[in-house]
Formats: structure tokens, C-alpha cells, sequence
């Protein structure tokens, strides 16, 4: 059986265990807030954090707002982003009273976890993780140390609150590795103090962009959970589709068809080829329109929660305010706790 078979069936089993026993479990989950949450982000993530606080488990999610220099050069409108994702957790379902939303820059003793972890690993360990190696392929320009530590930065913002359950995709396993090595390293050298988290496996879809590529802002190709219905309606209008009428699904060939096919179907519960066999002849306008209503249609009652929101500008930095509150109090007891296994308490 090979690695990911194996971490397939331990998340089948501890997904029961969850159900059975969810207030066993804290989850640390998170994004980096680089700009508006949007379709992938819900299907991917959000929606699962709200599934999983509502059987009972420990919610805490992390804006990482020091994450988003790994590789650009500025924070850009990271305020706005940080606010936007509160106010569309919300929206989604997620009890903000309940979960501990917070900001990496807020949370001194989150990072000052960092200095001992980093002496658990060695260079050629980080140089090996997948995303880092994938950032300096893709970059064409030397790593920054923060980029170089990320797993590292990830494993501090899992444990400081003794999480021990992380959600994540195939492709996050690595980094959740990194973080049960770091964990199980510091308990043999110094004591236990830290509990090996476990990883539930997602099965999140996968969803392109309007224009078939990845969904990114920069691509001006995603629909963010905060637009309203007119706005979803001029962005797929404007999506470039082909000049063949009859509509198939065909991700390779026909990208824009495709995409806008995936949109729709995610949003209605339905497989893509049905989609197109519905519309038939109908050509890209009518599949426009299938796309646009089935975004609009699953989206208006997050919308309309979102934008009640919006209307107190006291809420989302109260949300914040009272997560960074909660994320210092763990932080800072996690830490002390460290300082007294390692033997470097000195009152």
C-alpha cells in the first residue's frame, strides 16, 4: 500500500472518530489573506471548517498575514482581505463567537515558537518540501529565509494551540508531516508537550478559473464570494468561450466551455456532461446564463448574510479583536510551557 493509500484509510477511520468524539479535537486551518475569498476557497476550505465546528470540534482559523511576503514583496491591501474573509466565514456558517479567528502578526508568542523549532530540522528537510520547492522552480530568484521556514511557520501556527487535527488536500500532507516531526522531535528531546497532529483528509474539487486556468485573482478569472449577483453576471458574460455551438465538456480542448460547465456544476450538484447534454445546441450564451443563475442562485443567502454584515463596521474587527484575544492567551501559556521543558524559565 503506498503512503497516500495509507493516509487515505487512517482519515476514513478518524473522520468516524471525529463524529463520535468531536469534542476530542482542535482544528488549525487557515489562508493567507492575499485577496477577496472566492469560489474555490468556499468549496475548498470554508465549507468544511463550518461542517466540522458544527459536530463540535474546536474551531481556529489563521490569517496569515505574515505569509503573505513569502513571495511578494509587499502586504498590499491586507487589511481589506483579513476583514473580507471574517465577514464571508461568517456568512458561510461559521460561528464567529465560538471560533478563534486570528492574525499571525498579532500573536507574539505564535512566532517566538519558531527559534526551537527551527533547531528540530535541518536545511536539506526544508529544501525537500514540496511548496518550497515549487515556489523557487517558479519564482527564477533566491528563496527569502521566511519562504525557506514555511513549513516551519506552519507547524507553529498548528501547534501553539495543541491542535491535533488539520484538514488538508493530498498536496498539504507533506507540510503536516513537518509539523508531527517537529512535535515528536521536541517531546523526545525535552518532554511531551506537544500532542502529533492528525490529518482528515479533504477531497476538495477542483475548480478552474473562468478562462480554464487557475483560479487566481491576478488572472481576473475567479468569483469572489463577496460580488453581487450583477457583478457574477458581467464577469461569466465576459468569459471567452468558442464558436461551436454544441456544448460538451472537454477541459482540454475547450477550457472556457469547461470551466464555466465546472462552475455550474459544483454550484448544482450535477456532473458536467449532464450540464451539457442539457444545453445541447444551445451555444455559449445559453450556457452563460445556466452558469451565472446556478452561482447566483447558490450564493444569494450567503450574499445577503454577508452584506448584513458588512452594514456594522464594528463586527468583523470584533470578530478579530476578540480571536487575537483568545490566540495570545494559548499562545502565551504554549510558550511557557516550552520555556519550562526546555529549562529557560529564570524567575
Amino acid at each position: 500500500m503506498n503512503s497516500f493509500s495509507a493516509s487515505r484509510d487512517r482519515s476514513a477511520d478518524l473522520a468516524a472518530e471525529v463524529a463520535a468524539r468531536p469534542g476530542d479535537y482542535r482544528v488549525l486551518t487557515g489562508e493567507r489573506p492575499t485577496g477577496a475569498l472566492h469560489l474555490g476557497h468556499y468549496f475548498g476550505t470554508i465549507r468544511e471548517r463550518a461542517r466540522l465546528q458544527a459536530l463540535g470540534v474546536d474551531l481556529f482559523v489563521i490569517l496569515a498575514d505574515y505569509q503573505v511576503i513569502t513571495d511578494r514583496d509587499t502586504l498590499g491591501q491586507v487589511r481589506e482581505s483579513v476583514f473580507g474573509a471574517i465577514l464571508d466565514y461568517a456568512a458561510a456558517g461559521i460561528d464567529t463567537d465560538q471560533a478563534t479567528i486570528f492574525t499571525h502578526s498579532a500573536v507574539p508568542a505564535l512566532n517566538q515558537l519558531m527559534l526551537p523549532f527551527l533547531s528540530l530540522v535541518t536545511e536539506a528537510e526544508l529544501h525537500r518540501n514540496p511548496t518550497v520547492k515549487a515556489e523557487h522552480a517558479a519564482s527564477g530568484r533566491a528563496l527569502s529565509g521566511l519562504m525557506l521556514t514555511y513549513p516551519v511557520h506552519q507547524a507553529a501556527d498548528i501547534l501553539f494551540c495543541k491542535g491535533n487535527l488539520v484538514p488538508a488536500g493530498k498536496d498539504q500532507l507533506p507540510h503536516v508531516e513537518m509539523t508531527r516531526v517537529i512535535a515528536r522531535r521536541f517531546n523526545e528531546r525535552y518532554g511531551q508537550v506537544f500532542p502529533e497532529p492528525q490529518v482528515l483528509l479533504t477531497a476538495t474539487p477542483e475548480i478552474p478559473g473562468l478562462d480554464g486556468r487557475k483560479m487566481s485573482k491576478s488572472y481576473g478569472n475567479s468569483i469572489t464570494l463577496g460580488m453581487s449577483a450583477d457583478e457574477t453576471a458581467a464577469l461569466i458574460k465576459r468569459t471567452p468561450t468558442d464558436s461551436d455551438r454544441h456544448i460538451t465538456f472537454d477541459p482540454d480542448t475547450r477550457p472556457g466551455v469547461s470551466a464555466l460547465l465546472t462552475t455550474a456544476s459544483i454550484c448544482l450538484g450535477m456532473d458536467e456532461t449532464t450540464i451539457a447534454e442539457q444545453i445541447g445546441d444551445g451555444g455559449g450564451g445559453a450556457l452563460k446564463k445556466v452558469a451565472t443563475d446556478a452561482v447566483n442562485d447558490f450564493f444569494a443567502a450567503h450574499r445577503a448574510r454577508r452584506a448584513e454584515l458588512a452594514a456594522d463596521p464594528d463586527f468583523a474587527i470584533g470578530v478579530l479583536r476578540e480571536g487575537n484575544r483568545r490566540a495570545n492567551e494559548i499562545a502565551e501559556r504554549t510558550l511557557g510551557e516550552v520555556r519550562a521543558a526546555m529549562g529557560t524559565v529564570y524567575s
